[in-house]
């Protein structure tokens, strides 16, 4: 079993997806997360996939995006 590193044991403030295609047709695929660091100025990524084909897009995590877990989350 892999121990958690400090950023890790924290809940993400962002969520990674894979994104293709434009509009309202996109498919938006969660691929990773993201903890901004302390002093603001970055953030540490974990990617559980990384795309061949499409855009990365990091969004903050909303109350909304919170009813649905993804695997990379830590709980």
């Amino acid at each position: 079993m892999k121990k958690q590193t400090a950023t890790e044991a924290r809940k993400p403030d962002h969520r990674l997806y894979r994104v293709q295609g434009d509009g309202d047709k996109a498919n938006w695929t969660p691929i990773g997360a993201a903890w901004l660091h302390q002093d603001g100025n970055g953030f540490t990524i974990i990617c559980d996939a990384v795309p061949l084909q499409g855009r990365i897009v990091m969004r903050r995590i909303t109350a909304r995006d919170n009813a649905t877990t993804f695997e990379g989350d830590a709980a």
